[in-house]
């Protein structure tokens, strides 16, 4: 269910590009209004995401989940309707939506990271993670050839209108299937135990304010203490930041990588656009194997920083062989490559499974939020920064070089700055 649900997310967050073309000749944008529409999603999206786990922390996973599927998916409907306006008041009703979006979004991941906590053990966390990541290329794969589609047939409102439509369905189903540990009609007291046993946090969907069989309310947090006290943990920065850095290699393929093939490779934008699906299929490849990857040293005895940190470091690894296609002249070549490293991607992508285990059982909606606040925050940066080294230089040599440096920084990381991987305690952000 969450990645049926991630599928959906990624595809609607992708609306605006495959309708881009149709909403700037409808509406008489140019280049800069559509850079403002384009970057509307990620602003909201990485504002939003302290009160979305503030929200995930107080209301529970289920319910506040819902409100997010439900408002994103309304909010994607509404957008097909700018297409009644013109001229400035369209530009501004189609940017204020892009930001609703974006903001009704913000509780998704960090949703993901809980209900995995809850429901898996730690040896099978890292592939029930990698599931749910590898949504967002699964999502490009399926939904793009769709959505030209849709665009093609029966013009570009028509991609919000699907899209939003199949996204409220979700909402309600979403509300019929999904359970805490406990409270699933369908869980008996074996696989109870043994996912308790296993180290998953049974109790953290089991009400608000009340730990079933404890007997006594759970612990309320302060939220700006604990948000402090995040911060301030070595281990969980260490995350955090690498989380920024493998970002930064998502938003490239996201939103330059086309523009490479045409501008620097020559390509048609028919063939860049069939040849950019590949480097996506790659990463969803890439996403499952380092989750089985890393459940595998784990179930093998390795300890849980080995399990998480060997997949992370080799996929960062496959990720910088990008630069080496400054050094190469045959397209087939250069999206060989460009593939895998993005399959070294998708094999370091291990960053939510990171999050369940080491997230404060009182915080962990805050601690995801933060996690994406950080890995985010490289949707708003990598698209302006590669857009001034090409503008300055000529070239994409320089913003190869860029990514790939980044993919460096992650590394950095998580061998020299995170140390052991381990569950926080808070210890003074709790309220008595």
């Amino acid at each position: 269910m969450l990645f049926a649900v991630t599928t959906i997310n990624y595809a609607d967050r992708a609306t605006i590009s495959i309708a881009g073309p149709g909403i700037k000749s409808a509406l008489g944008l140019d280049s800069v209004q559509m850079g403002f529409v384009f970057s509307a999603f990620a602003w909201s999206y990485v504002l939003a995401q302290l009160p979305g786990g503030w929200l995930l922390d107080r209301f529970g996973s289920k319910i506040t989940y819902f409100f997010s599927i439900f408002l994103w998916s309304l909010f994607t409907v509404m957008t097909g309707a700018v297409g009644f306006f013109t001229g400035g008041a369209a530009v501004a009703l189609l940017i204020a939506l892009r930001l609703l979006v974006g903001a009704a979004e913000a509780p998704s991941f960090p949703g993901n990271s809980r209900i995995a906590s809850a429901w898996f053990p730690t040896h099978e966390r890292g592939l029930a993670a990698a599931v749910f990541n590898s949504a967002q290329y699964f999502a490009t794969v399926l939904f793009a050839p769709i959505m030209g589609w849709l665009v093609h047939s029966y013009g570009w409102p028509s991609v919000f209108y699907v899209m939003g439509g199949l996204g409220i369905l979700m909402a309600f189903l979403w509300l019929k299937v999904i359970h805490g540990p406990r409270q699933h009609p369908g869980i008996n007291q074996g696989e109870l135990q043994y996912i308790q046993q296993g180290g998953a946090l049974v109790d953290l969907e089991s009400g608000q304010g009340q730990q079933r069989g404890a007997g006594k309310p759970a612990a309320q947090v302060n939220t700006l203490a604990a948000i402090r006290e995040l911060l301030s943990n070595r281990m969980l920065l260490g995350v955090y930041v690498a989380q920024y850095c493998i970002t930064t290699l998502t938003y490239f393929f996201l939103t330059w990588f086309p523009v490479y093939l045409v501008q620097e490779r020559g390509m048609t934008i028919l063939k860049a656009g069939f040849v950019a699906s590949l480097p996506a299929i790659a990463g969803f490849l890439g996403g499952i194997a380092g989750g089985w990857m890393s459940d595998r040293l784990s179930k093998r005895g390795h300890s849980l920083s080995v399990a998480r940190k060997v997949p992370i470091v080799v996929g960062m690894l496959l990720s910088m062989s990008m630069i080496a296609c400054n050094y190469i002249q045959a397209d087939m070549l250069v999206v060989a490559v460009m593939s895998l490293a993005f399959f070294g991607k998708g094999i370091g992508a291990l960053g939510w499974a990171v999050v369940s285990d080491t997230s404060p059982k009182e915080a962990g909606g805050l601690s995801g939020a933060l996690f994406n606040t950080f890995g985010n925050t490289a949707g708003i940066t990598t698209p302006i920064v590669i857009g001034y080294i090409v503008q300055n230089t000529g070239s994409f040599a320089g913003a190869l070089v860029y990514v790939g440096a980044n993919a460096a920084v992650a590394i950095f990381c998580y061998l020299f700055i995170v140390g052991d991987i381990k569950r926080v305690t808070l210890t003074n952000s709790l309220i008595k």
